[in-house]
C-alpha cells in the first residue's frame, strides 16, 4: 500500500516535469528559430529491465529483473529540431535558413568573454559602422569563422551602411555587384553534441563536430517557432488530468491508511 503512495508521488514528479516543458514552449512560441523541447518517461520495458550501478531511482529489492519499482522515472528533455514555417518581412536584414544549417555568431557576455554560437534566429541589423549583428548586438561570423569556430573580428561581416544590398541563397553578400562577404551557415554531424543556449542559441559541446549546410538561406524572411501552440495546450491538458488522477489516488491510499491504522488496527 505504501508502495503505491510513492507511485503515484513518481507520477506527479513526472508529470510537473513535462508541464515546466509545455510552459517553456508557449512562452517561446514566438520567439524567432524556437525548437520547441518534450520530455520522455522510461518505458516498460526498460523499467523491469537489469540496471547496474544505477542508483538515480528507488526500487525495492534487487535492481534486475522482477524487482520492486517505485514507480515512473522522469527520461531525458529532448530538442525538436522540425524547421519552423516562413513569415515574411521583406525586410533585407532578415534571413531564414531553409533546410539544416545554423547560422554562426560571435557572442560576448556580460563578463566580456567572447565566444561562438549558433543560431536559426536570422533577424539581424546592420550597425552604423556597417556591420551585420543580431538585434543584441552580436556580431554576425562570415562562412570561415562559423565552420572553425573562430569569433574574432577578421570574420565579421562589414558592409557600407550606405548602399544597398542583396544576398543570394549561398549567403553570398554584394554591394554594387560585388561580393563582399558570406553569412556563415554551418551544419553539425550530431545534434547531441548541441547544448541549448538561452531561447534559441546553442553551444557545441566537446565531441561534436562541424560540418558544410546544405541548406539555403532566404532574405526578407523569419524562420517562426516551430511550436504548434494548439498541440500544446492539448499536451498540458491531457497532463493535467494524469496529474489529477495520481493526486486522487494518494488521497485513496490515505483513506486506506488511515482506516488500516485508526480501525482495523483496534481489532
Amino acid at each position: 500500500m505504501v508502495k503505491g503512495l510513492y507511485t503515484a508521488w513518481s507520477g506527479m514528479v513526472n508529470e510537473m516535469n513535462r508541464l515546466d516543458v509545455i510552459t517553456n514552449n508557449l512562452a517561446n512560441a514566438d520567439t524567432n528559430g524556437y525548437k520547441k523541447e518534450g520530455a520522455t518517461a522510461e518505458s516498460f520495458k526498460e523499467r523491469l529491465a537489469l540496471k547496474i550501478k544505477d542508483s538515480s531511482e528507488l526500487t525495492m529489492g534487487a535492481k534486475a529483473l522482477g524487482g520492486i519499482h517505485m514507480g515512473v522515472k522522469i527520461g531525458e528533455t529532448y530538442t525538436d529540431y522540425t524547421q519552423g514555417s516562413f513569415k515574411v518581412t521583406d525586410n533585407k536584414c532578415d534571413f531564414a535558413i531553409d533546410g539544416d544549417g545554423f547560422f554562426g555568431i560571435s557572442f560576448t557576455d556580460k563578463a566580456g568573454n567572447t565566444s561562438v554560437k549558433y543560431t536559426r534566429d536570422g533577424a539581424f541589423v546592420i550597425s552604423t559602422d556597417g556591420y551585420l549583428r543580431t538585434k543584441d548586438g552580436d556580431f554576425v561570423l562570415n562562412q570561415n569563422g562559423a565552420q572553425t569556430g573562430n569569433p574574432n573580428e577578421n570574420n565579421y561581416i562589414r558592409l557600407d551602411p550606405n548602399l544597398d544590398f542583396t544576398v543570394d541563397k549561398q549567403g553570398f553578400v554584394y554591394q554594387n555587384e560585388q561580393v563582399v562577404g558570406q553569412i556563415g551557415l554551418v551544419d553539425f554531424e550530431n545534434y547531441d553534441f548541441l547544448s541549448k543556449y538561452g531561447e534559441n542559441m546553442y553551444d557545441l559541446v566537446e565531441g561534436g563536430q562541424v560540418i558544410a549546410s546544405n541548406a539555403n538561406i532566404e532574405q526578407g524572411c523569419i524562420e517562426a517557432s516551430n511550436v504548434q501552440v494548439v498541440d500544446e495546450m492539448v499536451t498540458m491538458i491531457t497532463i493535467a488530468r494524469a496529474y489529477e488522477s495520481n493526486q486522487k489516488l494518494i488521497q485513496t491510499f490515505d483513506t486506506m491508511l488511515d482506516k488500516a491504522v485508526n480501525q482495523v488496527g483496534k481489532v
